[in-house]
């Protein structure tokens, strides 16, 4: 409850809110996961206990080896932000709002947790109204969260309309046709910012191993709904609108335990590039955001207890990323006076990965 309670004080008291990003300046690996426990809702564990001070002449290997997160496991998708340790965090405690996205409407499909809720606060604090979907009977808790947050935001902001969220499948057309429409019947017919931010993923390590059933549900779930959420929203769009969609770095790099899941991120890249073409003649610009590793409910959702304790190890920054760090991007990218001379681009936040495109 007094998580709950401390959402209403944005941005105000920003600098004790427990879903704030503490520090950004390069922390070593266990100082890093330190912060992270001071800046989660519940308390977590300890962080330090039995990892030796890594030394400034330390090597890549052993920062690499140090435990990044506490193990743990969910089991089953989609992942669950309130049961995570420590909890993501959602806003960088400095963050400067400038007005950018000021009555503008957005919305963005999983943005009940990780990188869609980092999202759709920011966007909120930059003044937009903001309507989110989630999947029904999974994930209400986490829905109900951000959607408290978002009001929190409005009732010292004042500027913008009530948030709404949106519980739906988003793998299946008349579902994606439906939340279009209600979001835009209850904002003036409008929908100014798409967000296709909607995922899921699962391990397998074999090709052997995924069924074809396998493959429509994720399929369906990562690059159906952006093609349809968009389909349906286009005809609410106007000139100076924006689609951003989320892809990863996987689809630069590949990853050889995600076949199915980098095949869709590669497809989110081309469906970008291509619609970007379609659309500017209408002055509609689509652009995209390549996250790396971030720590979100799809890690323990989808990996084993090993991999999630040394999730983010692997990249320059020897971390994995918040989605306090992820949600500026699609600020700049929805923003008309930041990136008005861009679209079919992506933007790479991934912890130093280089790739090309």
């Amino acid at each position: 409850m007094r998580a709950l309670l401390l959402l209403q004080q944005l941005p105000r008291s920003a600098a004790r809110h427990p879903l704030l990003l503490p520090n950004l300046r390069s922390p070593r690996p266990r100082d890093l996961a330190t912060r992270r426990s001071v800046a989660s809702f519940a308390a977590a564990r300890p962080s330090g206990g039995g990892r030796a001070r890594a030394s400034s002449r330390s090597s890549a290997r052993a920062m690499a080896s140090q435990q990044q997160f506490p193990p743990q496991q969910q089991g089953s998708q989609p992942g669950k932000e309130h049961a995570m340790d420590p909890r993501p965090e959602a806003i960088i405690k400095s963050y400067k709002a400038a007005g950018k996205l000021k009555d503008k409407v957005a919305l963005v499909t999983g943005g009940d947790s990780g990188i869609g809720r980092a999202v759709c606060l920011c966007f909120a604090l930059e003044g937009a109204t903001v309507a989110f979907t989630y999947v029904k009977g999974h994930e209400e808790k986490d829905a109900e969260e951000t959607l408290h947050a978002l009001r929190g935001i409005k009732s010292r902001t004042g500027a913008a309309r009530d948030p709404m969220a949106v519980p739906a499948d988003l793998g299946y057309e008349e579902n994606c046709r439906r939340v279009v429409e209600e979001v835009a019947g209850a904002y003036g017919g409008r929908i100014d910012v798409l967000v296709n931010n909607a995922a899921e993923q699962y391990e397998r390590p074999s090709l052997s191993d995924i069924t074809e059933a396998n493959l429509d549900r994720v399929f369906r779930t990562n690059i159906y709904s952006y093609f349809l959420v968009t389909k349906h929203a286009l005809p609410h769009m106007r000139e100076g609108s924006s689609v951003i969609n989320t892809s990863s770095v996987n689809a630069y790099k590949g990853n050889k335990t995600l076949t199915d899941y980098t095949a869709t991120k590669g497809a989110i890249v081309a469906f970008t590039r291509a619609l970007a073409l379609q659309l500017a003649d209408k002055g509609i610009r689509v652009n995209g955001v390549a996250p790396g590793p971030i720590w979100t409910p799809l890690i323990p959702a989808s990996f084993g207890k090993e991999k999630v304790e040394q999730f983010g190890s692997e990249v320059p920054m020897k971390r994995a990323g918040q989605p306090a760090e992820v949600a500026p991007s699609f600020v700049f990218l929805a923003s008309e006076q930041d990136s008005s001379y861009m679209s079919g681009q992506f933007l790479h936040v991934n912890g130093g990965v280089i790739v090309n495109g």
